[in-house]
């Protein structure tokens, strides 16, 4: 079984809302909301993933100080076991933009659950629900 390492985000903002996006069509789980984030490169920190994932999907920047590890989900999917350490993000620069996903929203944690997300996303919103 092969280990793939994916980083995720939580940008929070002022009023506690988290964003969300939706995967475009032709990409696995099209058409599912997730949180920003993506595979990490050759030689990378899970940091530096992120903060790359997030200027080129959300056209943002951040810096290290300012991503807080939250928790992590593992989860399955045939031969890849996914690990995805999850970190929350309440200052950047910049107006996050859908590059590549289809749209953007920004949802109240307890309100997570009603957009359909790809299994190892939805293991995440309790423990984002706790914190906010």
């Amino acid at each position: 079984m092969t280990i793939l390492l994916v980083v995720a985000c939580a940008l929070v903002d002022a009023d506690r809302r988290v964003l969300i996006g939706q995967r475009p069509p032709g990409k696995t789980f099209a058409g599912l909301w997730e949180f920003p984030g993506g595979k990490l490169e050759p030689g990378e920190t899970p940091e530096a993933a992120l903060i790359r994932e997030l200027e080129e999907e959300l056209g943002i920047s951040t810096k290290t100080a300012c991503l807080a590890p939250l928790t992590f989900t593992s989860h399955a999917y045939g031969s890849v076991h996914l690990l995805m350490p999850l970190y929350v993000c309440r200052k950047w620069d910049g107006t996050p933009e859908a590059r590549e996903h289809t749209a953007l929203k920004w949802v109240r944690p307890q309100a997570l659950r009603d957009y359909p997300m790809p299994p190892a996303d939805e293991p995440l919103i309790a423990p984002l629900c706790d914190l906010l």
